[in-house]
């Protein structure tokens, strides 16, 4: 019987010791948010014998790591992003940034932008391990495959005279320039050209293409080609002018490039082509640019670039440009005027927003470099060409959205009218009007899919016959969004793609259906029902970003609605999917090695941080390569379970309730209450602790004792706010009668834009929350229903009429439905206290919205702040900012919801004329 005891008291000292180990953990702080890291970029070698990726904390230097997936050794390079792997996986190419502190420093003594420290080149062998670092990067670029080479561009040193230049070259009096390095890591080859200002490498990587520019009073350009495999260096072209773009084909065997002769600041310019090999060189538009339509140049904001045969070269051309006329007004005697008229297609404000890129615009046009034929495919009626390098056929589908533009103001479809465009001659075919959806050419060439909103229906155009016909119908299957509740027609799920013998796969909400364009086989579904059958919803999942047709077995990721397990399962032909993994986790982003069967991919929970992983594609043999954040078993963190309830309407609705990592079902904790429409599938999404943008950070509440509950919304038109309440509202009171921990004396609320309106029109109607955090909310939609969205300068009639805000109709068909779900018109029952952000440069709700709910609220003495971030957007950008937020609407909630101190900021308020000195944080307490 002793013995037992002493077991037993061993026993009870394990379980004190590991409950005691569980109460040291700490709660999260806001200066634990420096050192938390995140991983970025990262990619496989061709061969899958190297994963690199980077890891970066969010203030202070960064890794790029190297990981050898053959030997698991892991080297790195600290600041290092932006890396390309070898096509041979020889070597890696990235950029470096300067050190943290360093450019700090530099922006307190205001340098100017370009005298601020700037990035430089690394060049790491593999084979020897040896690191190469060049200072100044502007750019790089290497093969796609095949060849070992690197072309790099980096600022030249004004002051400094290389003694490496070329020597064929001739002098230049005045620097035009970069340095262009051409260097093979694994021979040490290399060699540099001065004055370089554009570059292009071959696909294949024999051919380096670049311009060098220079001159005093005249500029003069000079076009050249380096030959990787002999080394040869050979000037193509060389005149008085200027050049701006230049590119070479995909083997190495032709060039291209703009000119303009011009000597004004305003320049019209052409285009040359060129065999490499031959002695010709081609004015492709001829002199005053008599093979181009009448007023057009070359334009060089368009690329140049040929297709994958080299068979075509395609450019841009835009609207003859003309030297401006001197400028003999002052500015007082200027005139600074918008006109809106009621027959402008778009907005005068969406005009100015578009302007810049509306001056850049160029059309498409193709040149056959055999037939010396110049085929413009592009215009003012039919602006949106597609061009597929890799088409073997003449056909390029085209659209054009001009007709709709002024309809675009309150409708919230994308409408356009489609044509085929053959290439050859330029000839065009309308062949369908006023689509708003997916719309595909089959790669070979002879049918067109497309989605019919009206309908529901997906349907084909066939080509030759010009007849469209609907391949949908019979099927008793909704291919429609069937979660849509907005009050516009619904989306399709998507398409997969086309198969090898030209069949179209596309998704109903769980299954993949194939369809026969020419009608001789039944519509087929590939994937057995099995999606149906087990609640389990599938897509396609690309490996190689080169293919054009589906393979014959399909990578599938699959999801559940349900239980939100996600994974991916494997479709071979003629069976149903089989299982690869599936867990209750949330898996993303899948990437696999070019030339193995070596896949990275990462995985998440809420307590798990999305690792990366490596596996073959079966997920055989399945290795964690890194452990970002080991701090985090140092800290109180949290847990999340999946919730069902009943609304209002006795609809089964679902949420998420957080709770923190040492939760005790014996203590009552305050609760804050998230939502934004359907969250619940985001189960598994891990939150790095950091300064929020407007919304708060889940983990940090969970570890500072809070409960988070996050409800999904379901709307019936014409009602959002109601909608709103009666799932909100009858969540939260249902977490209040089912657990007991909730402390319902101390509830709180939160939601920013969309789900800002919802909190704002939730605490005029009811009482159940002791204080509201609305970030950006809409607080009357009779006056932001004729609003602006100057972010896009587009019209806020299409939200209220047929998206998000979901009124269904105008303000004067519905004006009581305006008055109903804005909260404006209820602030006298308001007696929750609020605090918004609204900023003063918000281009999705405009701010005189929060301003209305302030002075509203102001004038019938309800406690109300408003943060106001000078210069910041709906979200907030600027890390300071951010920090700031996130502080206050700590203090915010922990006042209200525990009984906390007051902070000055909240308790008196900063006068204006203590801003930027006197930051309010601090309480009586202090």
């Amino acid at each position: 019987m002793k013995y037992i005891n002493r077991w037993m008291a061993i026993l009870m000292l394990i379980i004190a010791n590991v409950g005691l180990s569980a109460q040291e953990k700490q709660p999260l702080t806001h200066d634990d948010y420096a050192n938390w890291k995140s991983i970025g970029e990262y990619q496989l070698s061709n061969d899958g014998n190297y994963l690199c990726y980077t890891i970066n904390p969010q203030e202070g230097d960064g890794f790029l790591y190297n990981y050898n997936t053959k030997t698991s050794i892991v080297d790195s390079v600290a600041r290092a992003y932006g890396v390309k792997i070898s096509p041979n996986s020889n070597f890696m190419v990235f950029k470096i940034k300067p050190q943290f502190d360093t450019l700090r420093a530099a922006n307190l003594k205001k340098f100017k932008k370009d005298k601020l420290p700037k990035d430089s080149v690394g060049i790491w062998n593999l084979q020897t391990g040896k690191l190469v670092k060049y200072p100044g990067i502007k750019s790089f670029g290497m093969a796609k495959k095949g060849s070992d080479f690197i072309a790099v561009l980096i600022e030249k040193n004004k002051k400094e005279e290389s003694e490496n230049a070329d020597s064929t070259l001739k002098e230049k009096s005045k620097t035009k320039g970069e340095k262009l390095i051409i260097l093979n890591p694994l021979t040490d080859f290399s060699t540099i050209f001065e004055d370089v200002t554009k570059y292009a490498v071959s696909e294949n990587g024999s051919v380096i293409s670049f311009l060098t520019l220079s001159g005093d009073s005249i500029d003069s350009v000079f076009v050249n080609t380096f030959d990787t495999r002999t080394l040869a260096h050979k000037l193509m072209f060389s005149s008085n002018g200027f050049s701006e773009n230049i590119a070479v084909d995909k083997d190495g065997e032709q060039i291209a490039f703009s000119f303009s002769a011009d000597t004004a600041k305003t320049k019209n310019y052409g285009l040359y082509y060129k065999q490499i090999e031959s002695q010709d060189i081609d004015n492709v538009v001829g002199e005053d640019y008599k093979s181009l339509p009448e007023g057009y140049s070359v334009s060089t904001d368009g690329s140049i670039y040929f297709n994958n045969s080299g068979s075509e070269l395609y450019f841009g051309i835009r609207k003859y440009v003309e030297e401006e006329a001197e400028d003999t007004l002052t500015e007082d005697e200027k005139v600074s005027l918008d006109i809106w008229n009621w027959k402008d297609p778009l907005l005068q404000p969406q005009q100015l927003k578009e302007l810049k890129s509306e001056k850049k615009r160029s059309f498409v046009t193709v040149y056959f470099p055999e037939d010396k034929k110049i085929v413009v495919l592009a215009d003012d009626s039919l602006r949106n060409v597609s061009v597929d390098k890799k088409a073997s056929g003449n056909l390029s589908l085209a659209y054009d959205r001009q007709k709709y533009f002024k309809e675009s103001s309150w409708d919230g479809n994308i409408y356009a009218d489609y044509y085929l465009v053959d290439r050859s001659n330029g000839n065009r075919k309308l062949i369908l009007e006023k689509v708003a959806s997916i719309v595909s050419l089959s790669p070979l060439q002879d049918f067109v899919a497309w989605y019919n909103i009206a309908d529901s229906s997906w349907n084909i155009y066939d080509i030759e016959s010009g007849e469209s016909k609907n391949v949908s119908s019979e099927l008793k299957v909704n291919f429609y969004n069937e979660l849509n509740d907005i009050p516009r027609e619904s989306y399709p799920y998507g398409m997969a793609g086309w198969t090898k013998n030209g069949h179209l796969v596309v998704y109903d909400d769980f299954d993949l259906w194939e369809f026969d364009p020419i009608g001789n086989q039944k519509p087929k579904n590939i994937t057995k029902k099995y999606g149906r059958k087990t609640g389990i919803e599938f897509y396609y999942k690309k490996l190689d970003n080169d293919e054009r047709l589906l393979p014959d077995s399909l990578f599938l990721f699959a999801f559940s609605e349900e239980t939100k397990k996600s994974g991916y399962f494997l479709l071979e032909p003629g069976k149903k999917p089989g299982e690869l993994v599936w867990e209750d986790m949330s898996f993303n982003s899948p990437k696999k090695a070019k030339d193995a069967d070596v896949l990275v991919w990462r995985k998440q929970s809420f307590t798990e941080y999305p690792e990366l992983y490596i596996s073959d594609s079966q997920f055989s043999n399945i290795m964690k390569i890194t452990t970002t954040n080991p701090q985090q078993k140092d800290f109180n963190w949290g847990t999340v379970e999946l919730v069902d309830w009943k609304n209002y309407d006795n609809e089964k609705m679902q949420g998420l309730l957080y709770k923190p990592e040492n939760f005790d079902p014996n203590k009552k904790y305050p609760m804050l209450v998230y939502f934004y429409e359907r969250k619940s599938d985001e189960l598994h999404r891990h939150y790095v602790p950091a300064p929020i943008r407007s919304v708060i950070n889940f983990t940090y509440y969970a570890s500072n004792g809070y409960l988070v509950f996050v409800p999904d919304i379901k709307y019936k038109t014409g009602y959002p706010g109601p909608s709103g309440y009666n799932c909100i509202v009858s969540g939260t009171e249902a977490m209040i009668e089912r657990f007991d921990f909730v402390d319902k004396e101390n509830i709180g609320i939160q939601g920013q834009s969309w789900g800002g309106y919802q909190t704002a029109y939730i605490i005029t109607q009811t009482d159940l929350y002791k204080a509201a955090m609305a970030g950006a909310p809409v607080s009357n939609m009779t006056s932001a229903y004729g609003g602006i969205r100057w972010g896009s300068g587009r019209s806020r009639a299409f939200q209220y009429e047929e998206t998000q805000s979901r009124i269904g109709g105008t303000l004067w068909d519905k004006q009581d439905l305006y008055i109903l779900n804005s909260p404006l018109f209820f602030i006298p029952k308001i007696s929750t206290p609020l605090l918004m952000m609204h900023n003063d440069k918000d281009g999705a709700v405009p701010w005189y919205q929060g301003i209305e709910m302030f002075n509203a609220m102001r004038r019938l003495n309800k406690p109300v702040w408003m943060l106001v971030y000078n210069g910041a957007p709906h979200n907030l950008k600027r890390r300071a900012d951010m920090k700031d937020l996130t502080v206050r609407m700590q203090q915010f909630f922990d006042h209200f919801l525990k009984g906390a101190p007051e902070p000055k900021w909240m308790k008196t308020g900063i006068p204006a004329i203590d801003k930027g000195k006197d930051f309010g944080f601090e309480t009586d307490m202090d």
